[in-house]
């Protein structure tokens, strides 16, 4: 949880375990604690605060996706600002909690966790070759980027196709852009 007030993260917590939510939670408040968090455990969800310092959530964002990109992020926050929610949204964030509204928390973390649950049969390289496919890049493209031959990535996607069970290109972006792993364009 990245959330600057122990006594919010308080509240959220004392939400998930009233919604029988089995949670064990660590909350961070600020970049490098959330880095240091990300590399040395594997968080189902992330549950974030909008702005907490020097330290938003959009800049949560991009470091979850570059460390962990199949694990959600859900805004949690007082107040909405309408662009700043937005933009996290295009950019990968789950949703948008209100503290003063938590009753959909539950829901929006089990969905969440529930659609990313296939991910978890792909590798590292399945997960970074499906994302370069969902951005419309070409065989040989992803190729050249990953220093591997057309073949492995043919491989590879095959493989991600026979995991995810879906049995075309379409559906693999469809999936990409649902599950979040790459941006949503304007």
């Amino acid at each position: 949880m990245l959330e600057d007030s122990e006594r919010d993260a308080e509240l959220i917590r004392n939400e998930l375990n009233r919604m029988n939510i089995p949670t064990r939670m660590s909350r961070v408040d600020s970049e490098p604690a959330f880095v240091s968090e990300l590399l040395d455990h594997t968080p189902d969800v992330v549950l974030c605060d909008h702005s907490f310092g020097q330290f938003d959530a959009l800049s949560a964002l991009a470091i979850l996706r570059r460390f962990r990109p199949t694990t959600p992020l859900i805004l949690v926050t007082d107040s909405v600002n309408a662009e700043a929610a937005v933009a996290c949204i295009r950019n990968g964030a789950e949703d948008l909690i209100l503290k003063a509204n938590l009753s959909r928390l539950a829901s929006v973390i089990t969905d969440a966790m529930e659609l990313r649950r296939p991910l978890s049969s792909l590798t590292k390289r399945q997960i970074e070759i499906l994302r370069f496919v969902a951005e419309g890049d070409r065989t040989s493209e992803i190729a050249r980027r990953l220093e591997i031959s057309v073949k492995t990535v043919e491989s590879h996607r095959t493989q991600i196709m026979r995991r995810l069970d879906i049995h075309d290109i379409a559906g693999l972006v469809r999936y990409a852009i649902r599950v979040r792993l790459i941006p949503l364009t304007t």
